[in-house]
């Protein structure tokens, strides 16, 4: 058998007598081959991503696959592995359909995967891996391993508590919505807010809610409402329900991150009725559907118009108590002024009869002046109490009119105080995000 390549002579011998023979380069390749053969005969469970799939596009297809394998050496050096591997149509059929039951989710570019292989060498299309089995238990550890990885960097960074903290307001009616306009969740909850009964305004974000785009996509919608977060009061992400890869794209942690660092309260309708998103985790207030988000939103201001109606009642309550209150003092006065001009009556007849029988020649004039001077005093009386009931009916109305203007006061020195509050802890997260930032551009420097 011709040697695998051709020797140098060495120093000190004698060089051959003829040219060494060459070897063809299939004999070579062939050599390759059963040399892989017989070493590596059995197949191997191995770790890896996939940086590339090609699906079968009809029944009998083939499936194709690029797996990648990188990591750090011992001495920091990055070391990667490539390698083409095969899933033959009537294992695909088997393995595919498996993987998705147990993982809840398709093959697909950058999943980390585990599968037994077996190596195969062709002489034309070079090394290649035979895909024999799918270890789905592996990939649904490595997504659990992900999620709570992205859960923990969020709490280290406090982003998981921040947007509870923030204020939602009292009647949130100006709405940013970040949704796919042509979503059927989307159209549900912009119906039900139309037929509830209070008027909304709603500026609508358009973002890509699933595939791999969708992070990017929903984090660029948040930059474009950043600008204009004064003319709004709540941020509203909506997603109509959808298979548990399509919701994959809610667990990334730069959308969790961005939505956690946002400076208006973000509300999630994101359709699932099981699992929790991370983006649920760090927002605000998380929902199960896009109409428990509209219906949220039209029983807040319900709530807050019937606390105005309760108010209402109570000032209109304690103003009829007042106004009875002073109609029982008025009354009182009147009976007290009565029994006292009674008495007094009584007095001017006594004195009158007794002058009478003293001066019975005067007694007609003396009483004809004591009718007019009794005439004087009753109607003296009655203005007197008349000029008292007008003087309390002018006391109620400005009664009722200082705690109109008071709670008038109040109410607007309360709002003023929820929209200074509201600054302050909008300015502070700025402050807190702009800080980031820096630390931010500062490591990326180093």
């Amino acid at each position: 058998m011709p040697p695998l390549y051709n020797r140098r002579s060495e120093p000190g011998l004698p060089a051959p007598a003829a040219p060494p023979v060459a070897l063809p380069l299939a004999e070579l390749l062939l050599r390759v081959k059963q040399t892989l053969t017989e070493r590596f005969a059995d197949s191997y469970w191995v770790v890896a991503e996939i940086a590339d799939l090609t699906l079968p596009r009809f029944a009998g297809a083939h499936c194709y696959l690029t797996l990648t394998d990188q990591h750090q050496t011992g001495r920091g050096a990055q070391l990667k592995a490539q390698a083409r591997a095969t899933i033959w149509s009537q294992r695909y059929q088997q393995l595919a359909p498996a993987f998705a039951e147990h993982t809840g989710q398709e093959l697909r570019p950058g999943l980390k995967i585990m599968l037994r292989v077996q190596v195969k060498f062709h002489e034309q299309y070079g090394l290649s891996l035979d895909v024999l089995a799918l270890d789905p238990t592996y990939t649904v550890g490595e997504l659990a391993r992900q999620r709570l990885e992205t859960i923990r960097k969020l709490e280290e960074k406090g982003l998981l508590e921040r947007q509870r903290a923030l204020p939602l307001a009292l009647a949130p009616q100006r709405l940013a919505i970040i949704s796919s306009p042509t979503a059927a969740g989307f159209q549900d909850f912009v119906r039900q807010l139309e037929e509830s009964a209070y008027a909304f305004s709603l500026a609508l974000f358009p973002a890509a809610m699933q595939g791999d785009d969708a992070p990017a996509s929903i984090r660029t919608a948040l930059d474009a409402i950043r600008p204009h977060r004064q003319r709004f009061d709540a941020v509203v992400i909506i997603r109509g329900g959808g298979s548990k890869t399509d919701l994959l794209a809610f667990d990334d942690y730069g959308l969790a991150a961005a939505i956690g660092a946002f400076p208006l309260p973000v509300l999630t309708g994101i359709g699932h009725e099981r699992d929790e998103a991370v983006v649920d985790m760090a927002a605000h207030l998380a929902l199960k559907t896009p109409t428990a988000v509209a219906a949220f939103l039209s029983e807040r201001l319900a709530r807050l118009d019937a606390v105005f109606e309760s108010y209402g009642a109570r000032v209109q309550e304690l103003a009829q108590q007042s106004l009875y209150a002073a109609a029982a003092h008025l009354d009182r006065l009147g009976r007290r002024t009565h029994q006292s001009a009674q008495g007094c009556l009584q007095d001017h007849h006594t004195a009158l009869r007794q002058r009478v029988r003293a001066t019975a020649p005067l007694a007609r004039q003396r009483l004809r002046q004591q009718e007019v001077l009794l005439s004087q005093q009753r109607q003296a009386l009655q203005r007197a109490a008349h000029h008292a009931a007008e003087d309390q009916h002018r006391h109620l109305r400005r009664l009722g009119q200082l705690l109109a203007r008071r709670f008038r006061y109040l109410h607007r020195r309360r709002r003023e105080q929820l929209l200074t509050r509201r600054f302050q802890l909008q300015l502070a997260a700025e402050r807190l995000l702009h800080r980031a930032e820096i630390r931010l551009l500062e490591m990326t420097r180093k």
